[in-house]
């Protein structure tokens, strides 16, 4: 019997057509590796179709690229067809390694134009580290002092992108002008000294 079912795209936007094909792609590649369990989990068209709609819905916050890293990392590793579970798992790990690097994520931070939220970031936790160390602290502050406060910053948030939480950039609750009123020299001194200490730097 073959196993072709494709999710057909139909009329959907560009991003979700990347998602169902990355979907197909992944279901290709676990047909060709675990083709037994493949066939016996799948036994119909029907609950071939039903399973990558499923798992299309779940791994929606997951970039295409993601989603085939985390099928090749199975198959290299694994002897089992994976269940959803194992899948997210993956997808979160093969997403922190796209994600930049602190000191490319700083650079950008301290680079990006205003209105920040209509940035087109490389990673939302960029974007959120920043607001969270104050956009006009991170662009008037030395690489020395604002680095170190922003890396401890940014790492967190990867930590808990990594155990499932989702950042987003929200564009209509940032406006411009936000966290970017022009602090004197001794109230940014101070904004750092007290940054620092609430991070143990």
């Amino acid at each position: 019997m073959k196993h072709s079912s494709p999710i057909e795209a139909g009329q959907t936007n560009h991003n979700r057509e990347q998602r169902i094909d990355a979907i197909n792609q992944v279901f290709a590649l676990f047909r060709l590796n675990y083709h037994a369990q493949f066939f016996k989990a799948f036994a119909t068209e029907t609950e071939l179709v039903q399973i990558k709609k499923l798992w299309l819905n779940e791994l929606t916050r997951f970039e295409p690229d993601a989603l085939l890293m985390a099928a090749k990392t199975i198959i290299e590793s694994s002897d089992y067809l994976p269940t959803m579970h194992t899948m997210i798992k993956h997808c979160e790990s093969a997403s922190n390694m796209s994600m930049p690097d602190a000191h490319t994520a700083y650079l950008e931070a301290c680079r990006a134009p205003s209105p920040k939220a209509q940035y087109a970031w490389s990673h939302p936790a960029i974007y959120h580290a920043g607001k969270e160390c104050d956009w006009y602290f991170l662009q008037t502050s030395s690489e020395s002092s604002a680095y170190p406060i922003f890396r401890k910053k940014y790492r967190d948030i990867c930590e808990r992108i990594s155990r499932g939480e989702v950042y987003e950039v929200n564009p209509p609750n940032d406006k411009p002008g936000i966290n970017e009123t022009p602090l004197s020299k001794a109230e940014n001194h101070q904004k750092m000294q007290s940054m620092m200490q609430a991070l143990d730097l």
